[in-house]
């Protein structure tokens, strides 16, 4: 990549990772947590990042909660650029802040929108697609969506509907569509132009900042007054002030979704369709499913186990975390048990997107403690 495009990684780390309780917390959400191996998944995603970028480079927009711990992880950021957002307002106002902030001082940087808690496992071949999206980026008023060749009908990710395809080998985007059910997900990959949405986006600051002045007009200048008192002793109190006006929703629906409206030869937006490994680790089920792929921890009959051995008897597809524990499995099926210190969680894989009501009753309950 050529050294004149000044690239920021952007790490979005502000979620709470609902469905990975009881492990996941408010203050130690699934971001925080080393889910897949000794590094946490905001490390990691750090990690991947460093070839393309330097320290100065990275930003991080998270949350009070999360930011002791995140700062405590992520040595390499300079915790002046890990921000704290003083209410969760969805990722198109925690971007649309970082394009502000660094349209300040270079409109033409290229910033990287990323998840902090996905799992990538082929690194070489997601930092070449990254390299060409940053290239095409910086050409232009683009934007450049990261997709992902679907290898089944999965119903829980957006896809996006691709059309002609240019000499580079990126494609032009007709439209994202929402998580579908199983038989629009089935007619997705037999149409073979589809692609999931991986929640990586490229674009530079100045055409993100515009893209919100254009479909997010009663928000822009909030972020723009916020942006403008980065640096100085009152930002904290009109970011306190300000932030939590700003509308409730994510980047794909206030700004890709209105940009596709306009036609694929007019949007410009492009997809990178490639194949680098990548798993938003959205469940339990998620998880035990990478764990499988990757031949960690599994035994011959399909339970994945992190504990402190384990025995299985007529057991068959389980996933167990009982790290401090020796655990017997005797005729089960299927199941995910998830031990902490003051929870455990007993459910299916097939249900295991349904954790995230869990925390919802505990704290219609008043179990904070809990959550």
């Amino acid at each position: 990549m050529s050294k004149a495009i000044d690239f920021r990684p952007i790490i979005l780390a502000g979620g709470s990772g609902t469905r990975f309780w009881p492990r996941s917390r408010r203050a130690r959400a699934k971001q925080v947590l080393a889910l897949d191996g000794e590094r946490t998944m905001i490390q990691r995603t750090v990690d991947r990042l460093q070839p393309l970028a330097e320290r100065d480079d990275f930003w991080v927009i998270t949350n009070d909660l999360l930011s002791p711990t995140i700062c405590g992880q992520l040595d390499v950021v300079p915790e002046e650029q890990i921000v704290c957002e003083p209410a969760a307002r969805n990722t198109a106002p925690a971007a649309g802040l970082a394009a502000f902030l660094i349209e300040k001082t270079n409109p033409d940087a290229v910033l990287g929108i990323f998840p902090a808690d996905h799992v990538i496992s082929d690194e070489a071949a997601f930092l070449a697609v990254l390299e060409h999206a940053i290239k095409i980026a910086a050409a232009g008023e683009n934007m450049v969506v990261l997709g992902v060749t679907p290898t089944r009908p999965e119903t829980g990710y957006g896809y996006i509907e691709t059309g002609s395809a240019l000499d580079d080998g990126s494609l032009r985007v007709r439209r994202f569509t929402e998580k579908p059910n199983q038989e629009r997900a089935e007619e997705f990959v037999a149409a073979g132009n589809y692609h999931w949405n991986s929640g990586i986006f490229v674009w530079s600051a100045r055409t993100l900042a515009n893209a919100i002045r254009e479909h997010l007009s009663e928000t822009a200048p909030i972020l723009q007054e916020i942006a403008g008192a980065y640096g100085t002793p009152e930002f904290r109190s009109v970011f306190e002030r300000l932030y939590p006006q700003c509308e409730n929703i994510s980047v794909d629906y206030a700004v890709l979704e209105p940009r596709s409206a306009k036609g694929e030869h007019h949007s410009n937006l492009y997809c990178l369709p490639a194949n680098f490994g990548w798993n938003d680790l959205g469940s339990w089920a998620a998880l035990y499913d990478h764990q499988l792929e990757q031949a960690n921890l599994a035994d011959k009959h399909e339970n994945v186990t992190e504990s402190a051995g384990s025995l299985p008897l007529d057991a068959h597809g389980n996933y167990v975390y009982s790290p401090k524990k020796f655990v017997a499995l005797v005729g089960v099926k299927d199941l995910v048990v998830v031990e902490t210190d003051d929870a455990i969680l007993i459910t299916t894989r097939h249900h295991s997107q349904d954790v995230g009501k869990i925390v919802k009753q505990l704290a219609a309950n008043g179990r904070e403690e809990l959550i």
